[in-house]
């Protein structure tokens, strides 16, 4: 008998986005799976709604955002598959992807996650996909930057090949539940974005491996929950991109990375912001960073989402 699946998918204020990704699902041709839909606090619950269009899913709630992590962790401990396959709801999936991913663990007795490569949803249907993820690569020491392999290429089928790759990408990771137990759940601290690095840290130190097999894809509509340039994005990014660090850094490595931060990263954004007249992204940014100076970063260490202070122009 072929191992069960459970998709996992959170919903934040966006039902018509996550029915469309359930359209999707409804149309895979991998038939053992069970479907978990978590709506993570939104302002109207969505369960209603989808109840009366997908009645098979199962239907989770948390009334206040518990942020990417948290949610994800609801429909993680409820899940009875053998496989977790965790994807944004701003996705779509091609109804061959599992049957793809599933032979990879294995090919590499050794996999925890393997990750399909992630395309951008085209505008139209006539545009060429243009691949988002591919793989990344390690996180500089020094800089806390990487890069995502093949991002903006167009998919002309030059991946072919399962590949290992350091980090698995939030947006669509099927995960064995054997590294769940191993490794833990999700870490909730970060709350929006690096989540998945962290986790990836945590699945790699439990003994797993972490891969992606190119010719399973996954369309995704970049951005669509927090906006692709907004003010909660820098808040996350910046204050994550230091508290991941503080992590899993060095002592050494670390502090070379503070004093990039400190002599490139932190002027160049400041002066940005202010050239540009973009005062919430400055106030967001400043927050970010001052939110270290009040925090430590322990592993129970809980985050509760801040309100993004509006500065006074």
């Amino acid at each position: 008998m072929q191992p069960l699946v459970t998709i996992i998918t959170v919903n934040y204020n966006q039902p018509q986005l996550t029915a469309e990704l359930l359209r999707s699902i409804r149309q895979l041709n991998y038939p053992n799976i069970e479907v978990i839909v978590v709506d993570n606090g939104s302002i109207a619950n969505a369960a209603p709604y989808l109840q009366g269009l997908f009645p098979n899913v199962t239907y989770l709630r948390s009334e206040e955002n518990l942020g990417f992590a948290g949610g994800n962790n609801i429909g993680i401990k409820q899940a009875k598959g053998d496989f977790l396959f965790l994807v944004n709801n701003d996705t779509e999936l091609p109804a061959d992807v599992l049957n793809l991913l599933l032979p990879v663990f294995d090919r590499y007795p050794n996999a925890g996650v393997v990750c399909p490569m992630i395309l951008f949803y085209p505008a139209k249907p006539e545009n060429k996909a243009l691949i988002q993820f591919a793989g990344y690569t390690p996180i500089n020491p020094f800089t806390a930057r990487n890069h995502t392999i093949g991002e903006f290429e167009p998919d002309t089928g030059q991946y072919t090949q399962p590949a290992y790759t350091p980090y698995a990408h939030g947006a669509a990771m099927l995960v064995k539940k054997e590294v769940i137990q191993k490794a833990g759940l999700m870490p909730e601290m970060y709350f929006l974005y690096y989540e998945e690095l962290d986790w990836s840290e945590q699945i790699k130190n439990a003994g797993f491996t972490i891969l992606v097999e190119p010719r399973a894809t996954v369309y995704h509509k970049e951005s669509m929950s927090v906006g692709k340039q907004s003010p909660l994005k820098t808040h996350y990014l910046t204050r994550n991109r230091i508290l991941f660090m503080r992590r899993h850094a060095s002592v050494f490595h670390f502090w070379i990375f503070m004093a990039f931060f400190a002599l490139f990263t932190l002027p160049k954004n400041l002066l940005l912001f202010m050239v540009r007249q973009q005062w919430t992204h400055l106030s967001a940014f400043w927050q970010a960073v001052c939110w270290h100076l009040q925090h430590n970063t322990g592993k129970s260490t809980p985050y509760n989402p801040v309100t993004l202070k509006q500065p006074a122009v």
